[in-house]
């Protein structure tokens, strides 16, 4: 199967990673490397994280989770493997400018820094029409 991206593909774009309806928090796949991803995700109003027509914090720390676990199942799919299921080792940072609103389009970027036996340290920056509203630093664990 050839696929190219960008790539919105629901049914695509959730078989790369462990989540799935109503957890899953990305909806398309803009760019990859090796080292890199861009990722966007679209808020609407049914999402278990809008409160009010706001997407809460905890909404964009699994967004920025998901988008890393997205580089991996890519990678895996460009291997021709099945993608592995992972989790938040630690997050350490998080800063949040603003929260999103239902409508917003995120557009995270996933910057590979270290990966190691399984244990891959990123920086994500979330923005909404080129605006920073979202950077941390995290550790994912693949199972």
């Amino acid at each position: 199967m050839e696929i190219k991206l960008p790539n919105s593909d629901k049914d695509f774009i959730e078989s790369l990673i462990p989540q799935k309806f109503p957890f899953v928090m990305v909806s398309g796949l803009v760019e990859y490397s090796e080292n890199h991803l861009i990722s966007e995700f679209v808020i609407k109003e049914d999402n278990i994280f809008v409160n009010e027509n706001t997407f809460q914090t905890s909404g964009l720390i699994e967004h920025q989770a998901q988008s890393v676990a997205l580089h991996t199942g890519y990678k895996y799919f460009l291997l021709g493997k099945e993608s592995p299921t992972g989790y938040i080792g630690a997050i350490k940072s998080f800063e949040a400018e603003s929260l999103p609103q239902i409508g917003d389009a995120l557009k995270s970027e996933v910057t590979i820094i270290n990966e190691m036996m399984g244990v891959t340290l990123v920086e994500i920056s979330t923005k909404i029409n080129d605006k920073v509203i979202a950077k941390s630093q995290m550790k994912t664990v693949v199972k």
